[in-house]
């Protein structure tokens, strides 16, 4: 029998939660923060985070797939505008997508992310929010921001449940910062 895994204990929106701890590299945890199949806190999160955003000039909200999609989802619902998600594997049916390159500290290893052709109305000429779950390295935060670019929209404001680590994310509409463990 596994012996339990290690956790750190999180208020989201309200709601506590506890996050398994994961090594990300030598020496380096992470408490994990995945929300699929919460409804709770997808729900509070994007209420809160809705809330926060209400005074931002925003017509399409976006996120990268795939764990912010029901956050993304529910906060469309609530503030009343579309979102898109920028996929991780190409499509044929995407036609002429844009794309841009990520690093995610969870993964570790190069991603890309792309615009559906179909999508780049959405964001053409239109102020947009970019949603993530965790901003972590900031890493897939640029990717978007360099797609929204290529696309001639314009980033008005970035939003995510969790920051992490200690860089400085207060440019980052954000419910909490979660610590990243060094041993």
């Amino acid at each position: 029998m596994m012996s339990p895994r290690e956790s750190y204990t999180v208020e989201v929106a309200g709601l506590t939660r506890h996050f398994p701890l994961f090594e990300v590299a030598p020496g380096v945890r992470i408490a994990i923060f995945n929300m699929l199949g919460d409804t709770f806190v997808v729900k509070a999160a994007a209420a809160a985070l809705a809330e926060k955003l209400k005074e931002t000039r925003a017509d399409v909200l976006v996120t990268a797939e795939a764990k912010s999609i029901p956050l993304i989802y529910e906060m469309s619902a609530l503030m009343g505008m579309p979102y898109v998600v920028l996929r991780k594997a190409y499509k044929s049916y995407m036609g002429d997508a844009i794309k841009a390159e990520t690093r995610s500290i969870t993964t570790g290893k190069p991603q890309t992310l792309y615009l559906d052709e179909k999508d780049c109305a959405f964001v053409d000429g239109k102020d947009v929010i970019l949603v993530d779950d965790v901003v972590s390295t900031g890493s897939t935060l640029q990717a978007m921001q360099e797609v929204i670019g290529n696309a001639n929209g314009r980033v008005s404001q970035v939003a995510s449940v969790f920051t992490e680590g200690d860089a400085d994310w207060s440019h980052v509409v954000t419910l909490g910062n979660l610590p990243v463990f060094v041993s």
